[in-house]
């Protein structure tokens, strides 16, 4: 069987996200019975039935559902390849411009770090341009599978290395994050149930892949909605002991005897052959 086509690949995509041809015809802006002809003769080549049709309208065969799953992925691959070669013709152009890289990194995290990665980097014959890309909570996973980026420093325990290759940077511990006038604040250490139970001051909740955690704290979207909080004395946080660069004067920090260490990681697509992105690669390894 000769390859899916990105074409018919993104029209069945529509087609089983919306559960109907008219919105997905409106979707990708095109007539509905040419849609409708596409799919079936999809369906065809393949030899299987991807979509149950009937009065009450459209649904997903089980090995729709396996079409949808991989299409996707499929499509988000086509896209990131396409940023990622825009982003690296630089170097190629007749004007010699330089190519770019796209660095994703979790907002007021690692900045002694990240300093020190660029200056080196800048250091080396025939660097690229780096753009450093801040990004939300948990976000530098996502643009560095889509092709937003081209490597992220990632953290784990809290992002995934899934399908990157990657080289550990740093380790470092944990602290709570407590309004100073709390009792707490005096401790010279704590441990993560002692930060769990106390009763006034909930642990902030963080999103993992979109979603929350069930819990009375608050549910944190940013930073400085974080640091607020605490100084407010509405939560406590635990965050690796580099936030202590961000922390107010109202803010206390204590180290957590049992957390796990935390450790950056510059993550890259696994695939990649860019020899722009090999040498901020080996620049972070000597570092």
């Amino acid at each position: 069987m000769e390859a899916l086509e990105t074409r018919e690949l993104r029209y069945f995509v529509a087609v089983a996200e919306e559960l109907h041809f008219g919105r997905a015809a409106e979707r990708l802006r095109m007539a509905q019975p040419p849609l409708s002809r596409a799919i079936q003769q999809l369906e065809r080549r393949l030899g299987v039935c991807l979509l149950q049709r009937n009065r009450r309208g459209v649904r997903l065969t089980g090995a729709g559902e396996v079409l949808l799953h991989e299409g996707r992925a499929a499509l988000d691959a086509t896209a990131a390849a396409a940023r990622r070669t825009r982003r690296a013709g630089g170097a190629d152009s007749p004007d010699g411009s330089r190519g770019r890289l796209v660095l994703a990194v979790k907002a007021a995290a690692s900045h002694e770090l990240l300093r020190r990665l660029l200056d080196a980097y800048a250091a080396e014959p025939g660097s690229a341009e780096i753009e450093v890309l801040p990004c939300g909570i948990s976000e530098q996973e996502v643009l560095l599978r889509d092709g937003r980026a081209d490597a992220a420093l990632l953290h784990t325990p809290w992002n995934s290395l899934t399908g990157f290759d990657s080289e550990a940077l740093a380790t470092e511990g944990q602290i709570a994050v407590l309004p100073a006038g709390h009792h707490l604040a005096a401790r010279e250490t704590l441990s993560l149930a002692d930060v769990r139970e106390v009763p006034d001051l909930p642990l902030a909740r963080w999103p993992a892949h979109g979603t929350y955690a069930p819990g009375p704290g608050p549910e944190i979207h940013n930073q400085t909605q974080l640091a607020q909080l605490i100084a407010l004395g509405r939560t406590v946080a635990v965050v690796p002991d580099s936030a202590r660069s961000w922390l107010w004067a109202e803010h206390a920090a204590v180290p957590l005897s049992d957390a796990p260490p935390v450790v950056t990681h510059i993550a890259w697509p696994a695939h990649s052959r860019s020899p722009a992105l090999a040498g901020l690669i080996r620049t972070a390894a000597r570092l």
